[in-house]
C-alpha cells in the first residue's frame, strides 16, 4: 500500500513543475504575455481545486483506491495532450492534468487515514517527498529535455510516462481492496471552524508553493540569469522541500506541538521570500540560500496542513471531506496566484508587487497557525 501510494504521489507535481522553466520558450513560440503564460498554470491549479472538491464523491461507489486509478489516468492523458505545440492543447492538457491531480491528492489523504492512521504525519510527509523529488527533476531537466527531444511541448508530454508506470504499480493494490458499502452523500463541512481554518492554512501554503513554482525561474531570468541556471535554482528550491516535508511534520507528530513547528516552517519561508525580494543576486548572498529557506518552509507547510486534518478528524470519510474542502478552497486561492502575479508583472514591469502577494499569503498562514493551535486530536 505504501509503495503504491508513493508511486502515485510521484506524479502529483511533475506536470506542473516542468512548465515554469519553459515559460519563456512558450511565450516566444506562442506569443503569450506574462499574464497568459501564468494563466496556464492558474487554470491547472483551479482544476486541482475542482478535483479536490469532487474527490470524495468520486470515491463513494468504488472506493478511493479505485478512483485513484482514474485520477492518475487523467494526469497521463493531460500530459500527452500537451505534446501538441499549440495554445489550445497546452491549456486543455493542463486543465485535464490539474483535475486529475486534485482528485488524487484528496483521495490519498483518505487512503492514509484508512490504512495507515497511526503514522499519518510521517506517511503524509513521505508522499509529499515523493511528489517533490520528481518535481525537482522536472524543473532541473526541463530546458535540456526540451532541447534534446525537439521542443517544449514534447518535454511536457514526457511526464505521461511515470504516470502510466505508477498505474501499473497501483492497479494490483486497488483490486485487492474490497469495495466499500455505499454511503449517503455527505456535504463538505463549511460550518466547521476547524475546517475553515484548515482551508485558510492550505490556501496560503499552496499559494506560496505554486506562486514560487511558477515565477521563481522567470524572476531570476529577469535579473540576468540564464534560463538554465534559473531552472537549477528552481530545482534547488524543490529539493529543499524534501527535508522540510520529512522532518518537520514528523517532529510535530512526535512532540504534539503542531503550532510551534508550523511557525518554524513559516518563518523559514518568510525569511527566504524577503531575501529573494531584497537581495536576490551575488555578491551579497545570491538566490541559493533564499531558495533553500523557502523550499524548507513551503515543503513542510503543505504536509503539516494535511497532517493536522488527519489528526483532528474521527474517520476516513470525515478526513476526506475536510481535506477536500481545505484543498479545494486552497487550490482555488492558490490557482489565482500565478495569474494575478503575472498581471502584476505586466502592469508594473517588475516583480516586487508580485512577490508582495506571497508576503500577504505568509501573513494569512500565520494567522491560521495561531488559531488552529495544538488542540487534542479527535478520535
Amino acid at each position: 500500500m505504501l509503495v503504491g501510494l508513493l508511486a502515485l504521489a510521484s506524479n502529483l507535481r511533475t506536470a506542473l513543475a516542468g512548465y515554469p522553466p519553459l515559460i519563456e520558450a512558450v511565450r516566444a513560440d506562442l506569443g503569450f504575455s506574462a499574464g497568459a503564460a501564468g494563466f496556464v498554470q492558474t487554470g491547472a491549479v483551479l482544476m486541482m481545486a475542482a478535483g479536490s472538491l469532487g474527490g470524495p464523491a468520486a470515491a463513494r461507489r468504488g472506493g478511493p483506491e479505485r478512483a485513484l486509478v482514474g485520477a492518475v489516468g487523467l494526469v497521463a492523458l493531460g500530459s500527452l495532450v500537451r505534446g501538441v505545440p499549440a495554445a489550445v492543447p497546452l491549456v486543455a492538457g493542463s486543465l485535464v492534468a490539474g483535475f486529475g491531480i486534485g482528485v488524487a491528492g484528496v483521495l490519498l489523504t483518505g487512503v492514509v487515514k484508512q490504512h495507515l492512521p497511526d503514522r499519518a504525519g510521517a506517511v503524509t510527509g513521505a508522499y509529499v517527498v515523493a511528489m517533490t523529488i520528481p518535481a525537482t527533476v522536472a524543473s532541473a531537466v526541463a530546458v535540456p529535455l526540451a532541447v534534446g527531444v525537439g521542443g517544449w511541448s514534447l518535454a511536457l508530454a514526457v511526464w505521461a510516462v511515470p504516470a502510466v508506470l505508477a498505474l501499473g504499480a497501483w492497479v494490483p493494490v486497488a483490486r485487492r481492496v474490497e469495495r466499500p458499502v455505499p454511503k449517503a452523500r455527505a456535504g463538505l463541512p463549511w460550518r466547521d471552524r476547524f475546517a475553515r481554518l484548515a482551508a485558510a492554512h492550505q490556501s496560503a501554503a499552496s499559494l506560496l508553493v505554486y506562486g514560487w513554482m511558477t515565477w521563481l525561474a522567470p524572476y531570476l531570468t529577469s535579473r540576468g540569469w540564464s534560463p538554465r541556471d534559473a531552472g537549477i535554482v528552481l530545482a534547488v528550491w524543490a529539493a529543499a522541500q524534501v527535508p522540510g516535508a520529512l522532518v518537520i511534520p514528523a517532529l510535530a507528530e512526535r512532540t504534539g506541538r503542531w503550532r510551534f513547528w508550523s511557525g518554524v516552517a513559516l518563518a523559514s519561508t518568510a525569511v527566504g521570500t524577503a531575501g529573494l525580494l531584497l537581495a536576490p543576486l551575488p555578491p551579497l548572498v545570491g538566490p541559493w540560500v533564499w531558495a533553500v529557506l523557502v523550499g524548507i518552509g513551503s515543503g513542510a507547510g503543505f504536509p503539516l496542513g494535511l497532517s493536522v486534518v488527519a489528526w483532528r478528524t474521527p474517520d476516513a470519510a470525515a478526513s476526506a471531506a475536510t481535506s477536500g474542502m481545505a484543498l479545494g478552497v486552497g487550490y482555488t486561492v492558490a490557482g489565482s496566484g500565478p495569474f494575478v502575479m503575472g498581471l502584476l508583472i505586466d502592469l508594473t514591469a517588475g516583480y516586487a508587487a508580485a512577490i508582495g502577494v506571497l508576503v500577504v499569503a505568509a501573513a494569512v498562514q500565520a494567522t491560521a497557525i495561531i488559531r488552529i493551535g495544538d488542540a487534542a486530536r479527535r478520535t
